[in-house]
């Protein structure tokens, strides 16, 4: 489906974008420019020409036309503008307007934080935050509803985990959710009790929309402002598309509608929980013409994460010997949901974080196919973040893509072992593993879960270090990749993994003038500093945008 038949104002907003696009021919010279080539190997330039919106000549002494604008790089670092395979972007901007608790270093900072933003913004009749992660806190223990009802606060309050599948609330937003001893765990999900079977106010997974689906919606304007917020955010780090993991019917028309003023690029996978499902993969395909935005995919929920002990494990948690984690999906429904999505037409992307999750996955994946071998072409795996070993070999085998995201690697080491025990570790966070076989990989962040600069996924991933260097050596080291691997899991392999490396993801001839301007040279610069590079400007479609 083509945005033309969205109506005549949006056709309108799309002409004056091409025409505001329709400049005088642009030359970059003197640029210490680095891209993938058509080989897919490393590159440099340092002479590029643009008319419009498009790519004509790059290389080091390209001919000029009469009329061309130069525009003198000054040596400055020139790169393709880096693709964040996996985030969500209405969440970052949400986020951004949240109380974040992102660094906590106790549930008391925590509730502080609470304090001070109910103090601020006294109106609100929902109190909701994310990012807090009791790995980091004194205790290591996770909150409960007592210390967020001793704040006094007579509203409910809702409070995510840093992954987002887990949730504290209080003794309020229990009530008006009907949460008591009575109440069951729902399908995929838990209603953590105390003792004597009270809730204690953590919710896992599946539970947490038993309060989630309380709070008011949002509506047009809060959307637009929230993407706006984001796409301020992103530009500023140098990121000129992400793909958004999971968006409800609301946002897809939300997104449909609001393409022709979008600043960088969305590739947004529908969520397969959305009751508008079937409806949505009938209507097909959604690309428009200016390639600001593509939706045609479908973000299906495996399990929950390593950190709340939701990952499906093959095997029992090392710290919770009674725990298998959660399938949100149930792997009965699988042959069916999968069959349905792929039987359309669209790509499935699929949330899989332990080693059963993945497992499930990549068989279901496989029988699929062996229906409908016409569509079984860069499906995904979403974190694919512990592998049984003798599992790896499946995904170069089936031609699933693995969207990992580096950062979750150097967030997770403080507390993966514990979860998994030593043997496990050997297909986690495996993203020279699984290149070494073949495998397809894209990079992302899975923003507002992580932080979305770029700069850290590439750090993380050619290091296995977090920001202060640590370990030494990086955390299962062997697993580091190189800077050109890591730099084109952010560039042309992401691309790929959304059908775009013809558009985007390299700066050669014919593609879309999407590129950055760094302080740094990213392949020459001590690889510690890589983490703190700063973009200086940022490019969509031969635009200016940050």
């Amino acid at each position: 489906m083509k945005f033309r038949q969205i109506g005549a104002l949006a056709l309108l907003l799309i002409s004056s974008l091409v025409v505001a696009n329709d400049a005088e021919p642009t030359a970059w010279i003197n640029a210490n420019g680095y891209t993938i080539g058509a080989d897919g190997k490393l590159m440099q330039f340092s002479q590029m020409l643009v008319e419009a919106d498009e790519i004509v000549a790059i290389g080091h002494a390209i001919s000029m036309p009469d009329d061309v604008k130069v525009i003198d790089a000054q040596g400055k670092t020139v790169l393709p503008g880096l693709i964040d395979a996996h985030g969500h972007i209405l969440g970052l901007g949400q986020g951004l307007f949240e109380i974040d608790l992102r660094g906590t270093r106790s549930e008391a900072e925590a509730l502080k934080r609470v304090q001070d933003f109910i103090g601020l913004n006294p109106q609100a009749d929902w109190v909701v935050g994310r990012g807090w992660n009791q790995v980091l806190w004194d205790n290591q223990q996770f909150p409960s509803k007592v210390s967020l009802d001793a704040l006094n606060i007579d509203k409910p309050i809702v409070l995510s985990r840093i992954d987002g599948h887990a949730s504290w609330v209080n003794s309020a937003a229990l009530q008006v959710a009907g949460i008591d001893s009575t109440t069951t765990s729902p399908s995929g999900g838990e209603i953590v009790k105390d003792a004597q079977g009270q809730p204690t106010g953590l919710l896992i997974d599946n539970a947490m929309y038993l309060v989630e689906k309380h709070i008011p919606p949002v509506d047009d304007r809060l959307l637009a402002k929230y993407l706006d917020k984001a796409s301020e955010h992103l530009l500023k780090l140098g990121i000129t598309s992400a793909h958004d993991a999971g968006i409800s019917a609301q946002v897809v028309d939300f997104f449909t509608r609001s393409a022709p003023d979008l600043n960088f690029r969305i590739y947004a996978m529908i969520a397969a929980t959305d009751p508008q499902l079937s409806q949505l993969l009938q209507n097909g395909h959604i690309e428009d013409d200016a390639g600001m935005l593509s939706i045609r995919s479908v973000k299906v929920y495996g399990d929950g994460a390593l950190g709340s002990r939701g990952a499906a494990l093959i095997a029992p948690y090392s710290d919770d010997p009674d725990n298998l984690g959660l399938l949100v999906t149930s792997e009965e429904s699988m042959p069916g949901l999968f069959r349905e999505i792929i039987g359309a037409g669209f790509q499935l992307n699929y949330h899989a974080i332990g080693d059963r999750a993945n497992r499930l996955g990549l068989e279901t994946f496989a029988e699929t196919f062996q229906i409908f071998p016409e569509n079984k072409a860069r499906h995904r795996i979403e974190h694919a973040q512990v592998i049984a070993p003798e599992d790896l070999t499946l995904f170069p085998k089936y031609g699933i893509i693995a969207s990992m995201q580096p950062t979750h690697a150097t967030s997770d080491m403080n507390m993966a072992e514990d979860r998994l025990g030593k043997h496990r570790l050997q297909g986690a966070y495996a993203w020279q593993s699984l290149l070494e076989i073949g495998a397809d990989i894209a990079f992302g962040s899975d923003f507002p879960v992580e932080l979305a600069n770029p700069f850290h996924g590439l750090h993380a991933a050619i290091t296995r270090q977090n920001a202060e260097g640590m370990p030494q050596g990086g955390w299962l080291g062997h697993e580091a990749v190189t800077r050109e691997q890591a730099f084109k899991g952010f560039t042309l392999d992401a691309a790929y993994a959304a059908f775009q490396e013809d558009m985007i993801g390299s700066l050669e001839v014919g593609k879309q003038a999407d590129f950055i301007i760094i302080d740094r040279d990213i392949f020459t610069v001590d690889e510690g500093l890589i983490r703190d590079t700063q973009v200086l400007e940022t490019w969509v479609a031969g635009t200016r945008r940050y």
